[in-house]
Formats: structure tokens, sequence, C-alpha cells
């Protein structure tokens, strides 16, 4: 069921929004913008489903008229989705799914939704094609573009839509969600709500993930035992994340973590702060070896190795640059 109240956080885009419902006046066009999993689709389906509710209350989507269950079940006729399997969106594909339909009344409701996901995939000109529209819209017609980059806009595009910024939430309200919904523990709830991003989308996916379990456990072997692993283990470990390419900005992100609750810890010596709060003894005695000098050039290292990953820099030197660094500090 599509309902404003089940989505987590965003409470100003919320009122926004509902405002806009109450008072009949939506805007023609929107820009979702926010990392993946940041609840823009949901609460697009949910605004589009609200537009299209056919109960007289003031508090829509009702979920209960048939345009409520037509909308949960994406089959509404007046909420068209543009989705494309290719790499970038052309003028073709703008064409035919929204300018050649949007002339069309919508069918069953005061509202025909254009939502367009992956939006900054849109070439030049299929931009310039949409632009057209956003610029003499049909009065019925609303367009929302999700996107997680507002940057690949046009700014004419930009200066015709109203830009609804989904901000990460914050991890007690992911961790929590995650302990009383998924009855997920405490202390797993917690490390997938910091390593989530602020996105309660990828919280979940971790939440779900067995290889998410598997690579944490991979990981602290080595992380435990950092300040005294040889040479032939980090070589080991560089193997390791060699053949699971996919999954290495998994394993770069739990190892910031936990240089982050070291630092956390050596500056606070509050251990609620930590997200390997199990690892208390361990992260214990890692902060009374590392300096805080150390500990910034390290923290850094992340980002630059990441920089060199994305600058196909060879796999292996950069990761083994990285976990020598740890080592030796």
């Amino acid at each position: 069921m599509l309902d404003f109240s089940s989505i987590l956080g965003h409470k100003s885009i919320k009122d926004h929004l509902q405002k806009a419902i109450a008072e009949g006046h939506p805007n023609h066009a929107y820009i979702f913008n926010g990392e993946e999993g940041s609840g823009r689709k949901t609460m697009a389906d949910t605004f589009a489903a609200a537009l299209c509710c056919q109960s007289d209350s003031s508090d829509k989507p009702c979920g209960k008229c048939m345009a409520c269950m037509q909308a949960a079940s994406k089959t509404h006729p007046d909420i068209i989705r543009i989705t494309h399997e290719k790499s970038r969106i052309g003028v073709d594909d703008i064409r035919n799914s929204l300018l050649g339909d949007i002339t069309i009344k919508p069918f069953s409701s005061n509202y025909k939704i254009y939502i367009i996901d992956e939006a900054e995939r849109m070439t030049e000109q299929a931009q310039n094609a949409l632009l057209k529209t956003l610029e003499e819209p049909p009065a019925y017609a609303v367009i929302i573009l999700i996107t997680t980059n507002t940057g690949a806009f046009l700014q004419t595009i930009m200066s015709r839509c109203v830009t609804l910024q989904f901000k990460p939430l914050e991890t007690r309200v992911i961790s929590d969600y995650l302990m009383e919904n998924e009855k997920l523990p405490d202390y797993f709830a917690k490390l997938c709500a910091a390593f989530s991003g602020g996105s309660i989308g990828q919280a979940l996916k971790f939440a779900k993930n067995e290889d998410f379990e598997q690579i944490k456990n991979e990981c602290l072997y080595y992380l435990r035992n950092i300040d005294s692993l040889s040479i032939d283990v980090v070589n080991d470990m560089v193997d390791t994340l060699g053949k699971r390419k996919a999954d290495v900005k998994v394993y770069l992100d739990l190892m910031h973590l936990w240089f982050r609750d070291i630092l956390m810890f050596k500056a606070t010596q509050d251990a609620n702060r930590l997200v390997f709060l199990d690892e208390l003894m361990v992260i214990k005695r890692q902060a009374s070896k590392y300096g805080f000098e150390a500990l910034g050039t390290i923290l850094d290292g992340f980002y630059t190795v990441q920089d060199r990953l994305n600058a196909n820099v060879n796999f292996d030197i950069a990761i083994q640059l990285l976990l020598l660094k740890m080592r030796e500090h």
C-alpha cells in the first residue's frame, strides 16, 4: 500500500507534496534528487497515487479506491513510467513515450503523471525535446524526473522544475527501522545503517544480502590483526579482493568504518559512538597504537584508492598500497 506515513524521514518533502495535493495545485514538473535507495521512487509513486486518488478524504492516497489499487499495482492508465534499457535516454524515447502521449487527456483522473527514472541519462537532444513541453504543459500534466545527479540537466530544465532534495536519513532512524521491522539484532542493524550512507534502500539490501555478512567477517579477520599481519597475508588479501572486484567497495567502506571507529574512540573514549561495538577491546587496543596523524593519513587513503581505481590504476597496486599504509602506521 502506498502511504506517505510509511515513508521514513523527508518530512519537509512530504509536507510540500501533501499541501499541493490538498490545494489541488501541483507543479507541472518536479525533480526528485538523491542517492539510490533514498526513497525518491517510493515518494514519486505515492505522490502519483495521491493525485489520482478518488477518495473524498483529505488523507490521500486512501489505498482503498480503484485508482489507488491500480497505482499500487502499477496499472493505472494515467501514471506513465518511462523506462529504458539503454545507457542513454534519447530524443526518440521522449518523443514516443511522453510527447506523443501528453496531448491525450487523462483517462480516469484529473492528472496525467509521467515518471522518468534515471533522468540524468537523458541526452541533450532529449532534454531539449522535453523542454518544449515544460514551457507550455497541459494543465493536467505532472512530470517527475528521478535522478542522482542534477548536474546532468540543462539549466533551462532546472529552472522549470521544482527540485526536491532527498537528504540522507539519520543512522538511528534506519537502525531503529531495521530492528523493529526486519527484526535484526542491535549490532547488525547499526552496522547496516552506518554502512547505508543514509539510504534505507541500501540498508535493506545489506541486511538481506548473505554475502554482506560473509564479506564483513572476512574483512574483520584482517582488520583485527592489521597491525601484525605479515606481508604474505597482506598479499593474500589483495588476491581475495582481486577475485571479488564487484564487492571491493563494500570491503573498502567496511575498512573505512573500522578506522573511523578507532579515531572516534581515541578522541572521545566513548564506546557508545562505535559502529563495531562488539569489537571494543580490539578497537581500544588499536586506538592506543595509532596516532591521530596516522589515522588521518589512513582515512585519507580510502579516498585516494577510490580515485585510483576510478582512474583505472593497477588494481593490485592500489589496494596493496592502502593495506601496507594501514599496517605500517
